[in-house]
């Protein structure tokens, strides 16, 4: 099979590798659609394993079944979790499943940017997703992504009525902005450097959408009655945009840190300033577990997020080297997908 081969950003090969075979508990799966994550183009996070196939946001359907599993059938349509937890450990079992050891190790053979990949038996039991008939392959490359956007602002205490800030409009960040309007936001207001991604922002839910090298905390507090925002979603990892969040949150508010930062981040902010007496709370979140990838799942299947119209570019497989430039630049796209098959 043809795979889409990892070396840097500027280098992906198209390789040719045997299409696996599966085991007992197993399945394969034909890819259909598999979205670029930011994180794939973090060429300081994947420097020291290459080369490997990336992709993680599938879509895809099932064309061989191993011995043992009934819960799908030859021809299911489906998005699937490429980290699934063990559920046992003290970390699952406290709610922290994304921190569980298991979760982290697990992954797809041999990953999202081929014609094939199996599916091993821990993720084939928990972690494959039946696509409703409205739902496309491209529609299910959001899952996941979605997912993880919906288990932070879960854990960050998003609830109705409250403000939020939204530092970064990537598809992280636009996919906060129209979840957080989706879930009865009073106000939404997102950042960045680019006009395209700020329009963005505003086509997808956003009451305002600032330039990152405005006076952030000034502005939204002039949109939001003097207050500060309640909920601040960190979706870029420049050390200035931490130092915005931080002045951005209002008394007793969250920040949610969910993107990563550059190499190397550093961060000096005086502690009594931010924290003492004003009872911020700093949190984060990785990934999602089961039950986020169901509520996403239902999100996209209701149209309560809108993530068929964030899609901006798609790419053949053999034309993959365009598809990670153009997410890791940023600066004219919001959602890119490859799809394998001719």
């Amino acid at each position: 099979m043809r795979v889409a081969m990892y070396y840097a950003n500027n280098d992906i090969r198209i390789e040719k590798m045997p299409t696996p075979n599966i085991g007992s508990g197993e399945i394969l799966v034909r890819v259909h659609a598999s979205g670029v994550c930011g994180s794939d183009v973090m060429e300081w996070y994947r420097r020291d394993k290459v080369p490997l196939v990336l992709g993680h946001e599938v879509g895809g359907e099932v064309v061989q079944i191993g011995e043992g599993v009934e819960h799908l059938a030859i021809g299911d349509r489906i998005a699937a979790s490429h980290h699934v937890p063990c559920n046992n450990c003290p970390r699952c079992l406290s709610g922290h499943e994304t921190t569980c050891d298991t979760l982290r190790s697990t992954n797809f053979d041999p990953g999202g940017f081929c014609e094939y990949f199996r599916l091993p038996a821990l993720q084939t039991e928990r972690g494959v997703y039946v696509l409703p008939e409205e739902v496309t392959y491209e529609d299910a490359t959001f899952v996941e992504p979605l997912a993880c956007a919906y288990r932070g602002q879960r854990l960050a205490g998003m609830k109705p009525g409250k403000s939020v800030l939204v530092i970064g409009s990537g598809i992280s960040g636009i996919l906060h902005i129209n979840l957080a309007a989706a879930s009865g936001a009073a106000l939404v207001a997102g950042t960045d450097i680019s006009k395209y991604r700020r329009e963005a922002a505003l086509k997808f839910g956003a009451d305002a959408a600032f330039d990152a090298g405005e006076d952030i905390p000034a502005e939204f507090r002039k949109l939001n009655d003097g207050y500060g925002a309640d909920l601040v979603i960190l979706c870029a990892g420049a050390p200035a945009a931490v130092v915005q969040a931080l002045d951005s949150v209002e008394r007793g508010g969250t920040i949610l840190i969910f993107a990563a930062a550059a190499e190397g981040s550093l961060l000096l902010k005086s502690i009594n300033e931010i924290f003492w007496k004003n009872e911020v709370t700093l949190t984060s979140s990785y990934a999602g577990n089961r039950h986020d990838h169901v509520a996403a799942l239902e999100l996209i299947r209701r149209e309560r997020v809108k993530v068929r119209d964030m899609v901006t570019h798609r790419f053949p497989l053999e034309e993959s080297v365009e598809a990670f430039p153009l997410v890791a630049e940023g600066d004219e796209s919001i959602k890119v997908i490859i799809k394998p098959q001719k």
